[in-house]
């Protein structure tokens, strides 16, 4: 039922009280989920122009110029709502819906990347959930045959009962073949392609814009899309060619209330009216109403404009790869959205009061009582046991298990396989991009707004690493009931901090997702506040990219940045139950000298190796660089006044390890920015000292910790 208010602001524009089809289509058009009616305010203060955005928020992806005749469309969306209900359908239809987005753009579909978010794997409910996320996006994605490149899993109690499930995609097109969602002519008329409209997915906008509850499970389970990828894979080549051919003017995938969504938000952009002929639609179930037809979120469907002439060379082409497809209505110099069936008027909505109509507005926001950061904890009696119980926590530990179930090198473009700090994906020759993704919760849970900067700072780092510089970035933007001001102010607090730092690099934000009401009745809880993000880099030669593991015995092995006493929020704290202690790490205000000369060392050829520091501190990165090799390393230099535990385990911004053969011409590079020189690489084993504190780590002890979750997996 539409809320009160919401029926009353209606009724008055129209001049009468919409019927059920009609209020039906206002119930998802103005939720939350789309129209951001509690977060459009907050959007607004991103910055979201550059010199490469060709198309920035609004559309179904971002375009961005790549050069040479090449655009990348890049986009991001959520799918948490539905992975609970039913976590492989979920999962899967999350990563069609992303691809569809990329599709209408006229881009092919390149890359994907799935930043997850769950609850501890010893809770089965959870363990469940996890397996069949992962076997539902990977079902999809490779039967697409599109690789997931990168991803993330975080594990974190407050995921228990709403796993997050965010997906990326990125696309790749010749400018000239870019089409938008914005109608262009009327008379032109609408075709429908795809898979045919059933009842699954009804009402999934509005169902994505409340809290889930214990019946959750039984009474959503209509709600949730059922995908099917062979379809979708005959949808991309369909679509791609009905577009080569210069046959669509526009073009809108159906996700978000369903048909009532995608023709109407069409005919908005473009300034017109609509007409809608239900009866057109092919249906998979008998007897459905106007009302089914319209809000269904049936899957692999597109919506096309097309020229009268060329109908039915659309029509041949969906024909071609055995798809349904019919004309289902014309645009219309009247600005309404009439929808007619069986030789009556279903529904006639004045077009922009449905598509712009929801009003926006900022919610209350209350700052919490401070917190008290808590006494520090005892130095841990047994150094090396702290590294290795680091290492084999789900956060830390190698996500080997997880993205072996993916191709993830179809389509001969990638060059580095998951589990780098970054994927890079050749496009034209040698010259390419780097893909990074995700945030940690836990620091913007201490602090919103520092969390929020640290987001796009840790994801900037990965591809500086690799010698790529940020180009876009699209968000997720994921957290509990913005109703509730301590929600809400997190949420705002965390937009302010993310468009601060893409704005001290540069970086737009060219769209994304708001996912609110994350929270379930079933463990009383709001999610950790999950400013999740996508970052799309450019590199000049990714054969240049330095290896994330030491390759050479003897190399230097340079500390850069600089190390504080910054635990709040750690993986490290976290293991020893002070989740919720100390200070969230603050960004250094040198960050763009970091990046900045971080890019011109991996550019130059001097670095061996090189790897962002984040979860888990030096400890964490060291040892997962000494895949091959093993290393002699003295922290005792790192920083003054600062404990072993700190030293090792410490989660601040901007640093990373490099390794080199050419120690003398590196230092000379980074003389602009804090460095330590803290070992060289060689032997078997990893030999640590902080002053009077020895660790000695075998490659078997390293190797058994960080494959935990692999050996979970296996049980």
């Amino acid at each position: 039922m539409l809320p009160e208010e919401d029926l009353k602001i209606i009724t008055e524009k129209m001049g009468r009280e919409p019927n059920l089809v009609e209020q039906g289509c206002f119930l998802n058009l103005w939720s939350e989920h789309c129209s951001y009616r509690s977060s459009a305010p907050l959007l607004k203060t991103f910055t979201t122009t550059g010199d490469k955005v060709i198309i920035g928020p609004g559309d179904d992806a971002a375009i961005i110029s790549f050069g040479n005749g090449w655009v990348l469309a890049v986009g991001m969306e959520s799918h948490n709502h539905p992975s609970y209900v039913d976590p492989y359908n979920g999962s899967a239809t999350g990563v069609g819906g992303i691809v569809r987005d990329i599709i209408s753009m006229g881009a092919r579909p390149i890359a994907l990347m799935d930043p997850l978010y769950f609850g501890p794997l010893d809770n089965p409910k959870n363990l469940y959930l996890f397996e069949h996320i992962i076997e539902g996006i990977a079902g999809y994605g490779n039967c697409i045959g599109v690789p997931v490149v990168r991803g993330e899993a975080y594990f974190d109690r407050s995921y228990s009962g709403n796993p997050l499930v965010n997906v990326v995609a990125v696309g790749l097109a010749r400018e000239k073949d870019v089409v938008t969602a914005c109608a262009q002519t009327a008379g032109n008329k609408l075709v429908l392609m795809g898979s045919t409209t059933g009842r699954d997915g009804l009402g999934g906008a509005s169902f994505a814009s409340r809290d889930l509850s214990e019946d959750s499970e039984a009474e959503d389970r209509p709600s949730i899309q059922i995908g099917d990828p062979f379809t979708e894979k005959l949808l991309i080549e369909a679509t791609l060619e009905a577009i080569g051919k210069g046959y669509v003017k526009s073009c809108r995938d159906l996700g978000a209330a369903g048909l009532a969504g995608a023709s109407s938000e069409m005919a908005s952009k473009g300034d017109l009216g609509m007409r809608i002929i239900a009866d057109n639609v092919v249906l998979r179930e008998t007897g459905m109403t106007p009302y089914e037809i319209l809000i269904a979120e049936s899957q692999e469907r597109m919506l096309l404009e097309v020229e009268p002439e060329n109908v039915d060379a659309v029509l041949a082409i969906a024909d071609k790869y055995d798809l349904n497809g019919s004309m289902i209505g014309e645009l219309t110099e009247e600005l309404n959205y009439t929808v007619e069936f069986k030789g009556e008027v279903a529904a006639d909505i004045p077009v922009k009061l449905l598509t712009e109509g929801a009003p926006t507005f900022e919610r209350p926001s209350t700052v919490p009582e401070a917190r008290e950061p808590g006494e520090k904890p005892e130095l841990p009696a047994d150094l090396k046991k702290a590294v290795l119980d680091i290492l084999s926590s789900h956060n830390v530990a190698s996500k080997r298990w997880i993205y072996r179930q993916y191709d993830h090198e179809v389509q001969v473009r990638t060059v580095r396989k998951p589990g780098d700090d970054a994927g890079l994906l050749r496009i034209d020759g040698n010259e390419g991009i780097a893909l990074s993704c995700g945030c940690n919760p836990r620091h913007t849970l201490l602090d919103p707004y520092t969390g929020g900067k640290g987001t796009v700072i840790e994801n900037a780092m990965n591809l500086a690493v690799k010698g790529a510089r940020g180009l876009a970035i699209v968000d997720c933007l994921n957290f509990g009931n913005p109703e509730r001001p301590d929600i809400y102010w997190q949420f705002k607090q965390a937009i302010l901090g993310l468009g601060d730092a893409a704005r001290d690099l540069t970086i737009p934000v060219v769209g994304g997702n708001v996912s609110l009401y994350n929270e379930s009745g079933e463990f009383k809880t709001a999610i950790a506040p999950t400013p999740s993000i996508g970052l799309v880099g450019h590199i000049e030669d990714v054969t240049m990219a330095p290896a994330g593991v030491f390759t050479k015995e003897g190399d230097t092995i340079i500390l850069v940045g600089e190390t504080g006493d910054e635990l709040g929020g750690s993986e490290y704290y976290n293991i020893i139950g002070k989740e919720m202690d100390g200070k969230a790490p603050k960004p250094p205000e040198n960050v763009v000298k970091v990046i900045d000369t971080l890019i011109d060392l991996a550019k130059s050829g001097k670095l061996t190796a090189s790897h962002d520091l984040s979860l888990g501190g030096i400890a964490a990165a060291i040892c997962e660089m000494c895949e091959n090799y093993g290393a002699d390393i003295d922290l005792s230099n790192v920083a003054e006044d600062l404990r072993a535990d700190e030293i090792l385990f410490s989660e601040s911004y901007a640093r990373a390890l490099v390794a080199t053969s050419e120690p003398d011409a590196v230092k000379e590079m980074l003389k602009d920015v804090p460095y330590t020189v803290i070992g060289t690489v060689g032997g078997n084993t990893l030999n640590i000292q902080i002053g009077d504190s020895k660790i000695e780590l075998t490659p078997e002890e390293i190797n058994e910790a960080r494959d935990s979750l692999m050996a979970l997996m296996m049980e």
